[in-house]
């Protein structure tokens, strides 16, 4: 603006320095071309001069503006389409984030198929992936993560946000070894791309790769790219299978690289108490565990506690009766109590914590426990009821089942031959083996048959049949065994 001021006083102190110029050197200007002969005074020549160079700039000017039509109309629809792109990409991704997936799919579908920019191409083509993934049709979605892999060429920026986004819909189908070799090649432990490596964190978790889920999260953990109760969880879990994995000798150090807190997280502690245990240390297992319990009493941290043999059950039952006194009412002490106290062959101590830990709920490993004393005792019946009590507890109860099985189908048996019709006096005299059916053919095998002479007209006996030709042989639980025994009793 102060430009445009600058020059307008320029061209004002020149047109009147021009006028003054002029009115005070008069004169004539002679313009001669044969055979024309041109008289004119000065100021006006002046004027003409003047209205001729503006004339021709305007002239040159409109020449140079017809010559730029071409790039100039190329110019303005190239604006038109990528105005008309933005538009559709911005509607898609709308639709997208409101849950409108058909529609989402067919606005980027159709960008994808018409814009000639690689960038959008790319981005139309992950965000129809997107939506057509949230539809489940996978195939259509590969289909379209290939069409933007191609859009993306040789950019490596580009083909790095396919393979991002590719690897993340493959997480979410818990296909977790081909997004880990998608994102492998794009980060490494020193990388700055964070959602990868929150990604690779996924795909390493569902594969069960405790040592790199543990360095991932720690490495997240540092960045503060990840919440922090979600890391403690993913670091304890991590820990927990790496312990249970361990050697003698690889112990102490996975041990010592877990902070204060995560040594006491109950998950932890466990497996620790579980290495140490397997390597004949109960005493080290037994310290792991009390750390842990003295900051928190958690169930699971209490059974593991009370699983000891008698040379450890004394001391361990010091400590819990220290725990006992800061928590009276606390259910699974008083279980963990009492199972210390039938190990140490303390009978009426030990049944008097299980019953007070029954009396605050109910529970199928105290029942159990408290059977298994009951039945040490030489009390049968009250071991009963308590394991009863246990399977009711766990709901593991079967609805009431008939005594006796009925009998087997052999109508459709293609081994079964039905015997042929008889005479009447073969009938009469072969009644009483029917009616005892093959029980009764087992209980009279010693005793033979008289001999029958075939009746007149009768056709030709045939040939005994071996038994298995027509009944099933497998011993029938509770009946054929009693039938053996009662038949060896008689020989």
């Amino acid at each position: 603006m102060m430009r445009s001021w600058i020059w307008t006083l320029i061209l004002l102190a020149a047109a009147v320095a021009l006028a003054l110029a002029v009115h005070d050197h008069s004169g004539n200007v002679i313009v001669v071309a044969q055979p024309w002969r041109v008289e004119l005074s000065l100021p006006l020549a002046v004027v003409l001069a003047l209205l001729a160079f503006v004339v021709l700039h305007s002239l040159l000017g409109l020449l140079r503006w017809m010559g730029d039509s071409p790039g100039r109309l190329s110019s303005w629809r190239r604006r038109r389409a990528q105005r008309r792109d933005v538009e559709l990409l911005e509607q898609g991704w709308i639709n997208v984030l409101e849950g409108r997936y058909v529609q989402a799919e067919k606005d980027l579908s159709s960008l994808l198929a018409r814009t000639r920019s690689a960038d959008r191409k790319v981005l139309a083509g992950l965000s129809a992936a997107r939506a057509l993934h949230l539809l489940g049709e996978y195939t259509r979605r590969d289909q379209t993560l290939r069409l933007a892999q191609e859009g993306a060429g040789q950019d490596t920026r580009l083909r790095q946000a396919v393979d991002t986004v590719t690897a993340e819909m493959l997480l979410d189908q818990n296909r977790a070894q081909e997004a880990l070799d998608l994102l492998e090649p794009l980060q490494d432990a020193s990388s700055r791309f964070l959602h990868a490596s929150r990604l690779l964190l996924r795909a390493h978790r569902q594969l069960g790769h405790a040592d790199r889920v543990y360095a991932l999260t720690r490495l997240l953990l540092r960045r503060s790219a990840i919440d922090e109760a979600q890391a403690h969880q993913f670091i304890c879990e991590a820990a927990a299978q790496r312990l249970d994995a361990a050697t003698a000798a690889d112990w102490a150090p996975l041990w010592k690289d877990l902070t204060a807190a995560e040594r006491l997280d109950p998950i932890v502690a466990l497996a620790g108490a579980r290495a140490q245990e397997r390597f004949g240390h109960p005493e080290e297992a037994a310290r792991i565990l009390e750390a842990a319990l003295n900051r928190a009493l958690d169930d699971r941290l209490l059974r593991a506690y009370a699983r000891c043999d008698a040379a450890q059950a004394s001391q361990r039952l010091g400590h819990a009766e220290l725990w006992l006194r800061a928590a009276p009412q606390h259910a699974g002490l008083l279980a963990a109590l009492g199972q210390l106290c039938l190990t140490a062959q303390l009978w009426g101590q030990g049944a008097h914590y299980l019953e007070r830990s029954l009396a605050l709920r109910t529970d199928t490993h105290i029942h159990a426990l408290l059977g298994n004393l009951q039945e040490a005792l030489g009390h049968p019946e009250q071991a009963v009821a308590h394991w009863r009590q246990a399977a009711e507890a766990a709901d593991a109860v079967l609805p009431p089942m008939p005594r006796v099985l009925p009998a087997a189908d052999l109508s459709d048996d293609p081994g079964f031959m039905q015997a042929a019709p008889l005479p009447d006096t073969a009938q009469a005299a072969q009644a009483p083996e029917a009616a005892s059916g093959v029980y009764g053919q087992d209980a009279m095998a010693d005793e033979p048959l008289p001999a029958q002479a075939p009746a007149a007209g009768a056709p030709p006996a045939r040939a005994a049949a071996p038994e298995e030709d027509y009944f099933d042989t497998a011993p029938i639980p509770g009946v054929d065994m009693s039938l053996t025994s009662d038949r060896g009793a008689q020989q």
